[in-house]
Formats: C-alpha cells, sequence, structure tokens
C-alpha cells in the first residue's frame, strides 16, 4: 500500500506541474489574440487542432503505455509540451495574420497531443496503483480519481490566473520559455522516481480489438462526448468574450475564470462524499450519473431564458448560473472519471483510459468548433441553447449505463 501511495503522489505531482503549465497556455494564447484583434471563431479556430490531436493522441497513447509503460508515456507527454511551448515562442510580431494562426495552430496542435498523453498515462496510473492497494472494495478508487481530478482542475485555475499574470509581466514568449523551465524539472522528477515499466502489459494487436470495447465504456464515452461538449460549447469563447463585452477587463475575467476552475476542481475533489457508494461499485454510482446529468441539463435551459428576456443585471445571473452549472457538472465529471475505471480492465486499463479520453477530446473539439461559431452567429443565447440540447443527450445515454461489468460477476472497483 505505501509503494502504490508513493506512485500516486507521485503521478499526481506530475500532472499539476502538468496542468498548471497547460491552464496558463490557455490564458496567453486567449487573451494575447484577443488583444490583437482576432474575432471569436478564429480565437476558437486556434484551439481546434489542439482538442482534434487529443482523439487520436489518446487512443495511440493508451495503447503505448500498455506496450511500453505508463511512467515513460507520461515523460513522453512531458516532453512533447516542452516541444509545444518552444514552437509557440518562436512566432514573430511580424508575421502575416495567416501566417500567425498557421503556426499558432500547429503549435497548440502538438501541446494537444502533450495533453493527452500525460492525462491517459497519469489517470491509467491510477488504476495501476489503486489496483496494486488492493482496496477498491473500501472505495480508495473513487477517493484517489476523485482528489486527482478535482486537484488538477484547482491547479488548472491557477494555471488561468497564472497565464494572465504572466502575460503582463513577462510577456507571450518569455513566459512559455519559464513554463517549460518548470516541466523540464517536473520531467526530471518523474524519470528518477517513477518505475518506467508500471502498467505494461499485453496491448491489443489489431485496431478492431482496440475499439471493441465492452457496454459500459462505449455508452459512457458516447456520454462523455456531449458532456464536455456541452461545457466548451459556451465555456471557451462565450462566456468570457460575453462578461469583455459587459465592460469586465482582462483581469477580471482571467480571474473569474481561475477562481471558478479552482472551485470546479475541489468540488470534484469532495464527489465522494456526494455519492453514496455501493460494495459493487456501481449499483449507486449509476443512478447517480443518471440524476446528476439530468440536473445540469436544466442550467442552461434557465440561463437561456435569462439571456433571452435580458433580465436586469444579466452578467451576474450568468456569473451565478456558472456557479451552479460548476457544481453539477463536477459532480457529473467526476462520477463519469470513476466510472471508466469501474468498468475498465486493469490488463489494459491505459487503452480504455486512452479510448474513453479519445471521446473526452472529440466533445471538446466539438465543443470548442460550435463555441465560436454559435457566439458569431447568435451571441451567449445560441451556446447555451446548444448545452442544453447536448446535456439532453448526455442524460438519455446515461440511462443505458449497465449496473454490471461485463464479463465480472462482480465489480469490485
Amino acid at each position: 500500500m505505501q509503494h502504490a501511495a508513493r506512485n500516486y503522489a507521485i503521478v499526481t505531482a506530475a500532472y499539476w506541474g502538468f496542468t498548471l503549465t497547460d491552464g496558463a497556455l490557455r490564458m496567453l494564447v486567449l487573451l494575447h489574440f484577443y488583444r490583437l484583434g482576432y474575432s471569436p471563431f478564429t480565437l476558437a479556430f486556434l484551439f481546434l487542432l489542439y482538442e482534434a490531436a487529443g482523439v487520436v493522441a489518446n487512443l495511440i497513447g493508451g495503447w503505448l503505455a500498455t506496450r511500453y509503460g505508463i511512467a515513460r508515456m507520461l515523460a513522453v507527454g512531458l516532453v512533447t509540451q516542452i516541444a509545444g511551448f518552444t514552437l509557440l515562442s518562436m512566432l514573430q510580431p511580424g508575421w502575416t495574420a495567416l501566417m500567425s494562426v498557421a503556426w499558432v495552430v500547429v503549435a497548440q496542435g502538438v501541446c494537444g497531443v502533450a495533453k493527452d498523453l500525460t492525462k491517459t498515462a497519469s489517470k491509467s496510473a491510477i488504476k495501476v496503483t489503486a489496483a496494486a492497494a488492493k482496496e477498491q472494495s473500501a472505495g480508495q478508487l473513487f477517493r484517489w480519481v476523485a482528489w486527482f481530478t478535482g486537484s488538477k482542475n484547482a491547479m488548472k485555475g491557477v494555471g488561468f490566473f497564472l497565464g494572465g499574470l504572466l502575460l503582463e509581466t513577462l510577456g507571450f514568449s518569455h513566459s512559455l520559455w519559464a513554463m517549460a523551465g518548470l516541466l523540464t524539472l517536473v520531467l526530471l522528477g518523474v524519470l528518477t522516481s517513477l518505475p518506467p515499466m508500471m502498467g505494461k502489459g499485453k496491448a491489443s494487436k489489431s485496431a478492431r480489438e482496440l475499439f471493441a470495447k465492452n457496454p459500459g465504456i462505449n455508452t459512457l464515452a458516447a456520454a462523455r462526448v456531449v458532456l464536455f461538449g456541452a461545457r466548451d460549447v459556451w465555456f471557451v469563447v462565450g462566456v468570457p468574450v460575453f462578461l469583455y463585452s459587459q465592460g469586465w477587463t482582462f483581469t477580471m475575467v482571467g480571474t473569474f475564470l481561475a477562481l471558478w476552475t479552482i472551485g470546479y476542481g475541489l468540488v470534484q475533489a469532495l464527489a465522494p462524499r456526494l455519492v453514496k457508494r455501493s460494495s459493487d461499485g456501481l449499483s449507486r454510482e449509476v443512478p447517480a450519473a443518471r440524476g446528476w446529468s439530468a440536473v445540469l441539463a436544466l442550467v442552461p435551459v434557465g440561463l437561456a431564458l435569462a439571456v433571452a428576456f435580458d433580465v436586469p443585471r444579466l452578467e451576474w445571473v450568468v456569473v451565478a448560473g456558472l456557479g451552479v452549472f460548476g457544481v453539477a457538472f463536477a459532480v457529473n465529471s467526476s462520477v463519469h472519471s470513476y466510472l471508466i475505471l469501474a468498468y475498465a480492465g486493469s490488463e489494459k486499463a491505459a487503452e480504455d483510459v486512452g479510448f474513453y479520453y479519445a471521446a473526452n477530446a472529440l466533445g471538446r473539439f466539438i465543443g470548442t468548433l460550435l463555441s465560436g461559431l454559435l457566439y458569431q452567429w447568435g451571441g451567449l443565447l445560441f451556446g447555451l441553447v446548444g448545452s442544453a440540447l447536448m446535456l439532453a443527450m448526455c442524460w438519455a445515454l446515461t440511462l443505458a449505463l449497465p449496473l454490471r461489468r461485463a464479463g465480472a460477476a462482480a465489480a469490485r472497483v
């Protein structure tokens, strides 16, 4: 148990460092290019390859982690992120707008690969270390997943604030070099602390085997697509641009997004206290996923009505609604993150997690694309309507989640 807890702590700390710089990167790019006068759709376009690359990176990363070991893939993810930062830092002010956008999109794509290689390796490591601890029946896996997911999102919130601060104090290029230096220290810690073959297993031999997941994983992956699409369809571009249009400064917008993300992460970490545990690991957790999905779907509906009728002090209504949305979304996300590991087999956990987070990346890609398009077509209202429709689909999909693991008499996770 002590050895497993040590590996869990190392993986969590490494992902904290990565997430801190990843959150800062998003604010650096968003604020820097909005300040240069780029349209909402162009801002969304800058992140499209970042999100699209994650679909492939998760699938391949899960397979590679199973074949070559989780620690090695965690290191590859960190090296790839450092390379992405280096590419972005080479951006020159004298370039044309087209060349600048193309360069940023490619560099963001590299960072997108890095993010999802690192995420897949880190989440898979939790499954392996929890299995080694042999305490899943006591809820160890749910607690570790919830704390990992919640703490990394809180760290992302700190990263949002850090990105705005670095942009004002160091500028765009120097900020990227500073973050690359931080990740180099994290990389050295991973290489010297984790067993390189941790999580190594028998990888799938064909694409058909890789994609042939059990019904629980397939259904949960589909729900994940629309869940994260529903968040990003109004959060990536719509919320920051809307608040700025209401007279908020960049500092106010960045600080609010940072505080929201930190609070969202804290709720995720507390999810095991909000969801009753069951002895089989699924019979209470699956109904919880269904109930929280229904609650979440109602929030953008209410906000859309408020925007449509232009209620007084609309920006503060949106802020309050986003707070409610954050609580319900955090519990949903945490339960989903637990369920994927509950449904996954331990032998190929990295592949199962990679498949699931490929769906996660696909949802972010769809949400990011629609965020720019819908805001340009109809403002925040269109984004909220799109979110409500996606969440209704998410709730419908959770109704099909199985209450037993496929091929297992008892899902003691």
